[in-house]
């Protein structure tokens, strides 16, 4: 992981294990520290290669400079986690609550459109088998004032008075 641009799979394999090594023992500070477990090809592997040795030495200097500085886990009580997991609880429930809500039309869907065709049949067939009802007086008040709206009947010249004249017959 160190270098994953070069192909060499046995530099590579040493650093991961050296990373590997360094993980299980916080404690070490030396190179001897960490390869306790190691096998001969890769002591001997760690002894002539240059780059791995840097690697190794970069390594522990890292955990010498980081050594008085708090991990991020120290730095995080339990009260945190307890905070975080509340908060996404809460944030799921919510989410379940508007999904359950929507969940409900598909299953009363069916019963719905049922209940609509029948109540659309039974109101169709009760107004086409309805009875006309009879002429009340409603209807003839409504005949007297469509009358107004006809033309009036046509006015005899003899019959109209000019002002000012008399009207000889």
């Amino acid at each position: 992981m160190w270098n994953l641009l070069k192909k060499n799979d046995e530099c590579e394999k040493l650093r991961d294990l050296l990373e590997d090594s360094a993980v299980a023992r916080p404690e070490a500070a030396r190179i001897e520290e960490l390869s306790e477990a190691w096998s001969a090809a890769e002591l001997n592997h760690l002894a002539a290669c240059r780059r791995c040795q840097t690697a190794a030495q970069d390594l522990l200097a890292t955990r010498k400079i980081f050594k008085g500085v708090g991990s991020a886990t120290e730095a995080a009580s339990s009260w945190f986690s307890k905070r975080v997991m509340a908060a996404i609880a809460a944030r799921e429930r919510e989410l379940a609550e508007a999904a359950s809500t929507w969940l409900a039309v598909p299953k009363f869907a069916a019963r719905l459109a049922l209940a609509s065709g029948a109540l659309l049949l039974v109101t169709s067939t009760w107004l086409y088998e309805r009875p006309l009802p009879a002429p009340s007086q409603q209807a003839s008040s409504w005949t007297a004032q469509e009358s107004i709206f006809e033309a009036p009947p046509p006015v005899n010249q003899d019959d109209v008075l000019v002002p000012g004249q008399e009207n000889n017959p």
